[in-house]
């Protein structure tokens, strides 16, 4: 997807494929003056708007450059055929959780050793394009989720965005009327509900690494309690993030979780007044933790051909130099990494300004499991399900998801 929440690591055995990348091109002869950059930039205008960056990018460095664009899903399996006949792209345009794998099986170049250390960048922002410590992918642009509010219901109900767990809960009662729901979350067993959990799990201090932790549970409960409450509809369960925006948009929910993805289709209904805050945490003064979506700019190693790795660095960097990062968030919906563009952003974006703070304290999902995410995040929806739908109690469904979860890491070779 373009430059926004996508699929979480494919595991073990993709990252033993990756294995062949650590000699990235070594037996193609590539034209010496045109470099590929594949990417999952199918969509009309994203491939256009990547055309035309690319070709000023590649102008600067005295290159051309061609764009390869496949669907998401079929980025990474591409790659790693690829990556077996020696055939890989100059730059490989990865999604953050799908990162991983190619660093862990040695296939990327470390950042710094071309020129771009990540030092400028907040903590999450780092850790969204880094593995083990080191930095190998560079974002253009990042999203995460906020909680999308309709200025005139709340005006209307005299109520003010809320900003904790508390006020939440209490204004979601609020805003409950007839056929309106006063929140919308997705609460799917797949990636759209598990990102959506994440911002309340991490925000209490939980993790998922111990998800029979007691802020785990404090976590699930809060959730569950806004469906007990009537607050939020039971149909959550099985709404996308898309399937969410629809029921705002429908006036079927006063609230919702989302992320600056949604700002094009929110466009197409003026007569919808929306702000946006930050996800509401625990208590008042604490720090949203939220998870941070997009695709790194990354760039294959080439033992035998380090002077393409150089000039492959040089369109990393310009295609995510801050004035780069700050014009394709602009148009594309998403949030500059770069402090001084993200902090222009707030001011040429003023209705996504709330992303813009979330991202400094957001975290990739990647950073504490690497290559292992798949399993926790099948874990994570797997228990947030069975405790929406009723069919365990939050604490114990967190418990079983946890001893499967142990057992699956245990089982793996």
């Amino acid at each position: 997807m373009r430059d926004r929440l996508s699929r979480p690591p494919r595991g073990a055995a993709a990252a033993a494929a990756a294995l062949t990348l650590v000699c990235a091109g070594c037996a193609a002869q590539p034209d010496p003056n045109v470099y590929t950059i594949m990417n999952s930039s199918t969509d009309e205008p994203y491939h256009s708007w990547d055309d035309e960056v690319m070709a000023e990018c590649g102008a600067q460095a005295g290159v051309q450059v061609r764009q390869l664009s496949v669907p998401a899903d079929q980025l990474v399996p591409k790659a790693l055929r690829m990556a077996s006949s020696h055939s890989l792209p100059d730059v490989l345009v990865l999604d953050g959780s799908d990162m991983p794998q190619f660093a862990e099986a040695g296939g990327l170049v470390p950042l710094a050793e071309l020129g771009m250390p990540p030092d400028e960048l907040s903590q999450g922002a780092r850790s969204f394009g880094s593995y083990d410590g080191t930095y190998y992918g560079a974002a253009r642009s990042v999203n995460s989720l906020g909680l999308f509010y309709n200025k005139d219901v709340l005006a209307e109900e005299g109520v003010e965005p809320p900003r904790t767990w508390a006020e939440l809960r209490e204004t979601a009662g609020a805003l409950t009327r007839g056929d309106r729901y006063g929140m919308a979350i997705s609460a799917l067993s797949t990636e759209d509900g598990v990102y959506q959990f994440l911002p309340w799990l991490w925000s209490n201090g939980g993790d998922e690494r111990r998800l029979d932790g007691p802020e785990a549970v404090e976590a699930l409960e809060f959730v569950a309690s806004l469906i007990e409450d009537g607050s939020a509809s039971r149909s959550a369960v099985n709404w996308t993030q898309a399937d969410v925006n629809d029921q705002f948009i429908a006036g079927n929910a006063a609230m919702m979780i989302n992320g600056p993805w949604q700002k094009p289709v929110l466009d197409e209904h003026p007569d919808i007044d929306w702000g946006v805050v930050e996800v509401p945490v625990p208590q008042e003064g604490a720090d949203p933790v939220a998870p941070i979506g997009g695709t790194t700019f990354t760039v294959p190693v080439d033992t035998e051909r380090p002077e393409r790795q150089e000039t492959a660095g040089e369109l990393v960097r310009c295609l995510t130099a801050p004035q780069a990062q700050l014009e394709w968030s602009t148009k594309a919906s998403n949030v500059p990494v770069n402090p001084q563009a993200a902090e222009q952003y707030r001011t040429e974006v003023p209705e996504l300004a709330a992303f813009a703070d979330q991202v400094e304290t957001a975290r990739s999902r990647t950073e504490h499991v690497g290559t292992d995410y798949n399993v926790y995040s099948q874990a994570i929806g797997t228990a947030v399900q069975a405790a929406l739908t009723g069919e365990a109690a939050p604490e114990q469904a967190l418990s079983r998801a946890q001893s499967r979860l142990e057992e699956e890491l245990r089982s793996r070779p």
